[in-house]
């Protein structure tokens, strides 16, 4: 079976220099939107790549729906879109980050 495959950008709020400000996420569509690959950006612009992003995690959740996250299902603070495969790999294969580090 062929996998569906989508490709989330997601800004959050700066909080901290420890917590990322964007998240980029490769969702599995056949597997109840769990993610297969993760990349985190913090506020230095630091790109964190991570090939296993349920390894840390006491329970794994799924990635929730773009809608659901900027209808503010999860909490304020979430901005998200859709974005390209190729963005995506762009930024995973270079562990370069030269975007917005907000969603404005």
């Amino acid at each position: 079976m062929k996998r569906n495959i989508e490709y989330i950008q997601l800004f959050m709020e700066y909080e901290s220099d420890d917590l990322p400000m964007v998240y980029f996420y490769e969702v599995d569509l056949n597997d109840d939107r769990f993610a297969l690959r993760e990349i985190e950006i913090f506020a230095d612009r630091t790109v964190k790549i991570d090939k296993d992003p349920y390894c840390d995690v006491i329970e794994a959740c799924p990635i929730p729906t773009v809608n659901e996250l900027n209808a503010k299902v999860w909490g304020d603070g979430f901005y998200a879109t859709i974005i390209s495969k190729e963005e995506f790999d762009e930024i995973w294969n270079t562990g370069i980050y030269n975007g917005s580090l907000t969603a404005t």
